[in-house]
């Protein structure tokens, strides 16, 4: 194979693996979004005022790449997309905020991520019922999805009813016995704390449905997401000032009030707002939710790690449940995504294959034919 083969291949595989690794990557930084939540909160800080300045940030942060990147490229704003926006803001910087972080209150960072876990199987049944996803009683991909759907569900319900013996991964008994005190509160609440993260998850999902439809109108993801983050800002600051009307509670310092929503800002919601945006242009939202396994696994060492918190077995039992449910909901859209692809001879997006599949060799040689067509023509 020549060295011009070599390179489309190459080329090939770097952009089928982009969405792959764009998500893996956002796993790691989502993972700080649950330890820097917790800390916060175990320090007295109003989850109202948080989710201001988070947003507020990450607008500021993500306007002058969304300024100077989609400066020609932006469409123009349009009345239903404003509108779209407009409760893309309350779905996910109100609402899901919110109410993670509430329920993250009651429990801790590991379990709420667990939890989240949800979020692409409540996404799969949102996207059937507003026909993004299309259901086949005997296809054994409708079967998977479906089935994947209900034991993830099943896994959410055994986290939010059995807790179990608890352990720390890095911490002594002595530690842990400590640690114990400080959460016997968020203990006894874990039922209603999966109730509030689950009411999250389902905002969550329905902003991933509406925003890979508001990608249509309006493909520019930098753009969209400054002016989500814009938008939900001011809805939560509204919010907050009804909730927290004391001038101490807004006060913020050189500590975690200023680096926990700089963070959260910049990566969980600006760079995940565009990262987001760019997988489900090309694989859609089911896809761009399937990794939160690996969130979950991050989260629980840190968690351990940095907070010193405890794992229950009921925890980790539901943990493998719903991650088992969600992979056969993923494995049920990857079949569909490898067949849609073969029937629109998509080769620009083909899944990823060995290294020695004759499919890849087709391809490079249509497209250096292609090439030097070009080259004889200009």
């Amino acid at each position: 194979m020549s060295v011009k083969n070599q390179f489309i291949r190459l080329t090939l595989l770097l952009s089928n693996a982009k969405p792959y690794l764009l998500m893996i990557g956002l796993q790691f930084g989502m993972a700080g979004n649950y330890i820097f939540g917790k800390d916060f909160l175990n320090r007295g800080m109003s989850r109202f005022v948080f989710i201001v300045y988070r947003n507020a940030m990450a607008a500021v942060a993500v306007a002058p790449f969304a300024f100077l990147i989609e400066r020609k490229s932006r469409p123009k704003m349009t009345l239903p997309v404003f509108l779209q926006i407009l409760m893309l803001g309350f779905l996910e910087p109100v609402f899901n905020q919110s109410f993670t972080y509430l329920g993250m209150k009651y429990t801790s960072a590991s379990f709420t991520s667990a939890i989240m876990n949800a979020v692409p199987s409540i996404t799969f049944l949102l996207a059937v019922i507003v026909r993004l996803e299309r259901v086949k009683c005997n296809d054994i991909r409708s079967q998977a999805k479906v089935i994947g759907t209900l034991v993830t569900f099943g896994g959410a319900l055994v986290m939010a009813i059995y807790k179990g013996p608890s352990f720390n991964i890095f911490h002594s008994e002595t530690t842990t016995q400590k640690q114990n005190g400080t959460q016997e509160l968020s203990d006894n609440h874990q039922t209603s704390g999966a109730l509030y993260i689950l009411m999250g998850g389902v905002a969550l999902s329905s902003f991933y449905i509406l925003q890979s439809m508001t990608l249509k109108r309006y493909p520019a993801e930098l753009s969209l997401a400054t002016l989500i983050c814009l938008v939900g800002g001011a809805q939560a600051t509204a919010v907050a000032l009804v909730a927290e009307r004391h001038s101490n509670a807004w006060a913020i310092g050189w500590d975690y009030r200023l680096y926990a929503p700089l963070y959260t800002g910049i990566v969980s919601s600006g760079i995940a707002y565009y990262v987001q945006g760019v997988v489900m242009q090309s694989r859609g939202p089911v896809f761009a939710t399937a990794f939160s396994p690996l969130c979950m696994i991050i989260v629980a060492a840190l968690g351990s790690f940095i907070l010193g918190e405890n794992l229950y077995l009921g925890s980790i039992i539901g943990a493998v449940i719903i991650a088992f449910g969600l992979y056969t909901v993923v494995w049920g859209k990857a079949k569909d995504y490898l067949e849609s692809s073969t029937i629109e001879g998509d080769t620009k997006s083909m899944p990823i294959t060995i290294n020695n599949d004759p499919k890849i060799d087709i391809i490079a040689v249509n497209l250096e034919k292609e090439t030097e067509l070009n080259v004889t023509n200009a």
